[in-house]
């Protein structure tokens, strides 16, 4: 039998699974964005954005009450004939798929720009979507036990911060509120954008136990995420002058830089390393989202077979955009496609629910009403 079929996730198990999946690599451009879009102690709007994913967590968790834990590929093809659903069900595999991908070249010229310049990225892509496969065939199980061996990995470094507060002014947090800066709704959304990931508990509801309080978990790990964020911005908005700020690309890296040890040179490099594990992380769980849009879809092809051709498509995908700024373009549309899916998705459960549910009551409740 089936392992998978067997275990569930466990509270810790999916605190640090959205932990995980929203850490990512826009932690390194997150204060450049916060400072362009609000100016001056734009670092406070990192606890309003956090709402806003607490808000969603919460409606998240209103499909998986009302549905009594049913997937929300039962509670749809329960209302919805499943040739309708296949279309949308691939679409929104493809979304979740190239989100995965550019997040991943993003990471990888990145990583490219700083440490192997002469190396080419897809190179590097190839590994990196290798590692993906594996852990793809391996299930949601055992990846999510995989997300705490990289939670221990990566969280240690947000110690390094200490490092930075011989430098941090507190007249760099300036008693006026977003002057400066250049608001917009689409910079707004990428900057939302960091906070994603989430969503993908609502295809997880199969792999909860029915006495997990998955919601409060998912508030945590959502909360650990906002608490991190708003930490980091509060030290780079200390540390740079609004001015720098927005002209520095990657200004968490360029603090990293300033690190130095006698037995190590480019600490950077070496730091920025450790980011790979939160990076190939959301990777993995949003091609596990594709797959298992793609498995519904195509019952009956083999599952690993299904994560080979979605691995394969992205990896060959990857090679259209060459630079950071085509890649930043792909994740910005991508991303608010995905923030329309993360709301509209609940909502849209929602309301079959409920219209179900009125259904399914005895015809003697519906008269006495």
């Amino acid at each position: 039998m089936n392992t998978e079929t067997k275990e569930k996730l466990s509270p810790f198990h999916t605190t640090i699974l959205v932990y995980m999946i929203q850490t990512g690599v826009m932690a390194l451009i997150l204060p450049q964005l916060l400072a362009e879009t609000f100016g001056t102690n734009g670092w406070i709007t990192v606890l309003g954005f956090g709402l806003i994913a607490s808000v969603n967590i919460l409606l998240i968790g209103a499909v998986y009450k009302l549905g009594k834990g049913r997937s929300i590929f039962q509670i749809l093809e329960q209302s919805i004939p499943k040739f309708l659903l296949v279309p949308v069900y691939l679409a929104i595999a493809m979304n979740c798929a190239m989100l995965g991908c550019m997040a991943g070249k993003e990471y990888i010229l990145i990583f490219q720009m700083y440490a192997f310049p002469t190396t080419s990225p897809m190179e590097f892509k190839l590994i990196m979507d290798a590692l993906v496969f594996w852990m793809l065939t391996k299930g949601l199980y055992n990846i999510s036990k995989a997300s705490t061996v990289f939670f221990w990995l990566f969280a240690w470094m947000f110690l390094l911060l200490f490092f930075f507060y011989s430098d941090f002014n507190w007249s760099r947090l300036t008693p006026f509120l977003f002057k400066g800066g250049h608001f917009s709704f689409l910079e707004s959304l990428d900057i939302y954008s960091s906070f994603l990931g989430y969503e993908i508990l609502l295809l997880a509801f199969g792999y909860m136990n029915q006495r997990t309080k998955f919601v409060k978990s998912a508030l945590i790990g959502n909360g650990m995420t906002t608490l991190t964020y708003f930490y980091l911005s509060i030290v780079t908005f200390g540390i740079f002058s609004l001015e720098q700020l927005k002209n520095k690309a990657f200004p968490v890296l360029e603090m990293l830089a300033y690190i130095r040890f006698p037995f190590i040179e480019r600490m950077e490099n070496l730091l920025y390393g450790f980011i790979l594990f939160t990076a190939l992380f959301s990777i993995v769980m949003y091609e596990w989202c594709a797959l298992e849009m793609v498995k519904q879809s195509f019952p009956k092809l083999k599952g690993n077979f299904l994560a080979f051709v979605l691995v394969l498509t992205c990896y060959l995908i990857a090679f259209i955009p060459d630079t950071l700024n085509e890649v930043g373009d792909w994740l910005s549309t991508l991303s608010l496609i995905e923030c329309g899916i993360a709301f509209g998705l609940p909502v849209l459960l929602l309301i079959i629910l409920m219209f179900q549910n009125m259904g399914s009551r005895p015809a003697h409740e519906k008269n006495a009403n």
